[in-house]
């Protein structure tokens, strides 16, 4: 396989440089006072196509493209944000673009990946959709764009914390949610390059633990079962052989239920006044048990992944009212996983 380097995250930061947006880096004083420490926020929410998504599918077709390779149509299959990177960044370039995906994919994403001019494509199960994309990636001119398991999209993933870096100096830790792993890929390598000392730690639902399971038996587990969570853009069967070696080399992983999953997409869309996804807002539960285990203050980056929820998802989020509990750091903090 081939190892993907931070050479090849320049790489792709100049190919994708015209079509996507350097997010912000954030904060809110309030919640910086509450924990007693600084807490940033990149807002790839704010992304084109409402996800950090859009650099590796960029990448990895115009990678392609600058190899004149002759691409007829894309395929892909996903849950949702990577359905819309897909669909948009081919609409750019006017090719036509097939996404499978499973039944069960948000429904605000299903409708802006058709807005885009996909044609998407529904199975009952993810695995379905997997194999059926797999398949159609071996007609002649057809492009796969995978979500995570592909090297050029782990390098694109990796410029969202190459850019950070950039924004500001002395990160104690980043901090990202983990679903096939390319976020978290790609945001090691960019740390380890331009500041090694800053830890990368990475949080997945508790109901959808097949990365942290993985990593606790030292080979990659499977879901049996599609993950019921409220962080549906974490929700993958599996990482990847590309993405898992990268992951192992975390400096620390979080599972997080789904009770708390809630209460930080609340807290944090409360603070931040931005439309956040679950999945990005999780991140938050590894930050305050990471810092309730500090002796100095700490400057650490959240990175806000996405913010497509439909409505039945916000709903969900906001059954209970966690705003009647102010956030703080945890007396008896949870250990992470590695």
């Amino acid at each position: 396989m081939p190892e993907v380097t931070f050479a090849d995250i320049s790489a792709a930061r100049q190919r994708i440089a015209n079509y996507v947006r350097t997010s912000e880096l954030m904060t809110s004083a309030l919640l910086n006072h509450w924990l007693g420490h600084e807490v940033l926020f990149k807002t790839e929410c704010l992304q084109r196509t409402g996800a950090f998504k859009l650099r590796g599918a960029l990448n990895t077709l115009l990678h392609a493209r600058q190899q004149k390779q002759s691409i007829k149509r894309v395929v892909a299959s996903s849950s949702g944000n990577h359905a819309q990177a897909v669909a948009y960044a081919a609409s750019l370039f006017n090719i036509p673009v097939t996404i499978f995906s499973a039944q069960n994919i948000s429904k605000i994403k299903a409708a802006a990946t058709r807005s885009y001019g996909a044609e998407l494509r529904l199975f009952p199960l993810r695995d379905d959709a997997d194999i059926a994309v797999e398949q159609a990636a071996q007609e002649p001119g057809t492009l796969w764009i995978p979500p995570f398991n592909h090297p050029d999209v782990i390098a694109g993933q990796g410029t969202v914390a190459a850019e950070i870096f950039e924004q500001t100096s002395d990160v104690n830790a980043i901090f990202m949610p983990c679903g096939g792993g390319g976020l978290a890929s790609g945001s090691l390598i960019a740390a380890r390059h331009n500041s090694p000392q800053s830890n990368v730690i990475a949080c997945e639902p508790l109901a959808g633990n097949d990365a942290a399971q993985s990593l606790r038996l030292g080979s990659i587990q499977r879901l049996t079962t599609p993950a019921k969570t409220l962080a549906d853009g974490a929700a993958t069967p599996a990482v990847g052989e590309h993405t898992y070696p990268i992951i192992q080399q975390l400096d620390g992983f979080y599972e997080v239920d789904e009770r708390q999953i809630a209460y930080w997409t609340q807290w944090l869309q409360h603070l931040l006044k931005l439309h956040i996804e679950p999945t990005s807002a999780m991140s938050m539960h590894g930050v305050v048990n990471y810092l309730a285990q500090q002796n100095s203050p700490q400057k650490v980056v959240v990175i806000l992944s996405g913010g497509n929820i439909d409505a039945q998802k916000m709903q969900q989020i906001w059954q209970d009212d966690h705003l009647i509990h102010q956030p703080s750091l945890p007396n008896a903090p949870l250990a992470s996983v590695i």
